[in-house]
């Protein structure tokens, strides 16, 4: 279950790390579903399970007004992933309600780049039993840049597969062209906002 949940994070840290770029059409409902799982980091530890769960309704809320929301499944998979994440002992429910959040955001906007990222991600670090599949991670990353030839995130999911490979030339080329994720550190207000003074 942890290597699961492993393969999950791996593939909504993208989203968490803010390389997010160009996000699959969707309803305000979903953006601020997705603003709340990518924002979660800015909140104390205690409080980001109350957040991702919020998000999650969001999410939930923006798929019962247009089930064809590509952006609310993949803020969807975001929440519930970030959620597992936190989770002592993940429950395998929620493990495949965000397995397929993620494959009805890629079957509604199969070009997205950040979309193929997440699934080329999960594809890399997912059990072969879950439908994980290295070669298929690469095709799925591959595409994404394709698509989008700056998405830093695939560049360096994809360096690491060619890494591995010993494809070392090739994978430093790929980093090269991005710098590494940088967390944009809490402005005094906000950190006192969040300490509630």
């Amino acid at each position: 279950m942890r290597r699961i949940v492993q393969g999950l994070v791996i593939a909504v840290t993208l989203t968490a790390a803010g390389t997010v770029r160009a996000l699959p059409p969707g309803s305000s409902l979903a953006e601020e579903s997705l603003r709340l799982c990518l924002t979660a980091d800015e909140r104390r530890e205690e409080e980001r399970h109350e957040v991702f769960a919020r998000g999650r309704d969001l999410a939930e809320a923006a798929l019962a007004v247009d089930a064809k929301d590509a952006r609310a499944h993949f803020a969807l998979f975001c929440n519930l992933g970030r959620r597992l994440q936190s989770s002592p002992i993940p429950h395998p429910v929620e493990v495949m309600r965000a397995l397929r959040a993620m494959d009805a955001a890629l079957a509604l906007a199969p070009d997205d780049p950040d979309v193929m990222t997440a699934k080329g991600a999960l594809m890399l670090n997912l059990p072969r039993l879950l439908g994980g599949d290295p070669h298929d991670g690469e095709t799925w990353l591959r595409r994404a840049l394709a698509a989008d030839p700056g998405q830093c995130a695939a560049r360096r999911y994809l360096a690491d597969v060619l890494v591995q490979r010993g494809a070392v030339d090739e994978a430093r080329a790929l980093r090269e062209a991005c710098p590494p994720p940088v967390r944009a550190p809490l402005t005094d207000a906000a950190s006192r906002a969040r300490e509630g003074s």
